[in-house]
């Protein structure tokens, strides 16, 4: 009687798995949305009208809120402060609202010429909506972290932490593949952004789920210890975290890296069209191809981790695949389709060995009660990069790279030579490199253990 008073909820397998899966579907309907728009692009210039400097400012609205205003900061802060249950209600309902003006400005035909600041008023209300959707995924982001650590510290980390990440890897499979072909089966582009609307207010939904059995963990005597731990955050806390050369060494690699990832998936589909010759209602496939990698080896990476250790040495390695990647997608001469097959695979392969080991790593250099705003600065300094990189992208592509255009249906778009941003791609490997070795320096010297099993 006395064993089963002292163990915690989250001892159970079957709890914590359970507890892991359910917050799970909120972030797999979020990366659907996330790059729900990226093999649209083409689409975009042929039927709305769009420039590749519009699109670059489009995906760049994800991090305006979150960069400027510090929306993820203060998302940090309300983790910490108020706890998962509601901060993850919160961003959920953000994600949807954020969702609906998106799916509006896109469904919805403005007046030819009519401007807004500037931009385009479709660009203009359809940025405001992604920006919106920013703050929410990436506070859902940071919130489904830290529930992951309240669950598995002392468990399998590492491993929980892929598990999450490949789940919602798979919604970045389906973004990759089915945008264009729904899109085309309904005779609308706004069509799969409606879909992914939906899904977003089951996955809002979902999060109540696991509201239950999170407070049914703070109710076991064992989990005492953690609620009076998150209730013990000080904001001075904040200062420790930015003095600490640990925190900017995993911080500057991650946004780094994240750089040379995500805004290449935002033009992926585009570059196998320009580059690899494929059809635009094919081209997402083989970009679809990444996050498939991910799902079984994110999971794989992060029980090494666990079990054996050598957290920065597989950070070294992932980001060494990232230079041979784009270097080799930088080569004018390399245009066969199956060269693109086997670098989206090893690219993969390196999305899934760095976050694997990177952010479990943040809980050996981060007390705990710090984590939400630890990695809330961690993400927010991610956000400089996954709003400014798709900008660069996309003005360099109009500057620099235009070729020629083409006329495909009635509509004509132009084409491009995508040599120039994979130049910069393989730049952002270097400094990921330079960093990861920083990082196994560091730890070194400090003793973080993140060469260290997380299994004790």
């Amino acid at each position: 009687m006395t064993e089963a008073i002292s163990t915690s909820l989250r001892d159970s397998k079957v709890a914590r798995w359970s507890a892991l899966a359910i917050i799970s579907i909120t972030m797999f309907s979020a990366y659907i949305f996330a790059d729900i728009m990226s093999p649209l692009k083409p689409m975009l210039e042929e039927q709305l009208g769009w420039s590749s400097e519009d699109y670059g400012i489009f995906t760049s609205a994800y991090g305006w809120l979150n960069v400027f205003f510090g929306m993820l900061i203060i998302g940090g802060i309300i983790l910490d402060k108020l706890g998962v249950r509601f901060t993850g209600v919160m961003s959920a309902a953000i994600m949807v609202i954020g969702a609906g003006v998106k799916y509006w400005a896109i469904s919805t035909t403005f007046p030819a010429g009519a401007m807004i600041l500037g931009l385009k008023s479709q660009v203009f209300f359809a940025s405001i909506g992604f920006t919106i959707f920013g703050v929410g995924i990436e506070v859902a982001g940071i919130t489904v972290t830290k529930i992951t650590v309240k669950w598995f510290k002392g468990h399998e980390l590492a491993l929980a932490m892929g598990m999450q990440v490949a789940i919602a890897r798979i919604g970045t499979l389906l973004a990759m593949a089915a945008p264009v072909p729904l899109a085309t089966y309904f005779g609308s582009i706004s069509a799969p952004l409606a879909i992914c609307l939906l899904l977003l207010i089951i996955g809002l939904l979902t999060f109540f789920i696991y509201i239950a059995m999170d407070k049914r963990l703070d109710s076991s005597n064992a989990s005492m210890g953690e609620l009076k731990t998150e209730e013990q955050f000080r904001f001075k806390d904040i200062g420790f975290i930015l003095t600490n050369r640990g925190f900017w060494i995993i911080a500057t690699l991650c946004v780094l890296f994240y750089s040379s990832v995500f805004p290449f998936l935002k033009y992926a589909s585009d570059l196998m069209v320009n580059k690899f010759g494929l059809e635009p209602e094919f081209a997402g496939y083989i970009p679809s191809l990444l996050p498939l990698g991910t799902l079984f080896l994110t999971p794989i990476f992060g029980g090494i981790y666990d079990k054996k250790g050598k957290g920065a040495t597989i950070m070294i390695i992932g980001s060494a695949l990232l230079i041979l990647v784009y270097t080799i997608f930088s080569i004018p001469a390399v245009t066969s389709w199956m060269v693109a097959v086997v670098l989206v695979i090893i690219l993969g392969i390196a999305l899934s060995l760095v976050p694997s080991a990177m952010w479990p790593s943040v809980t050996n250099i981060i007390p705990e009660r710090q984590l939400g705003t630890a990695y809330s600065l961690i993400f927010w300094i991610q956000n400089w990069g996954l709003m400014g990189v798709p900008y660069l992208i996309g003005w360099v592509l109009d500057k620099y790279c235009i070729t020629g255009s083409i006329a495909i249906n009635g509509f004509t778009r132009p084409t491009y030579d995508y040599t120039y941003p994979m130049l910069i791609f393989t730049l952002f490997g270097i400094l990921a490199l330079i960093f990861s070795f920083l990082l196994k320096a560091e730890d070194k010297k400090k003793g973080y253990g993140l060469e260290l099993p997380n299994i004790k």
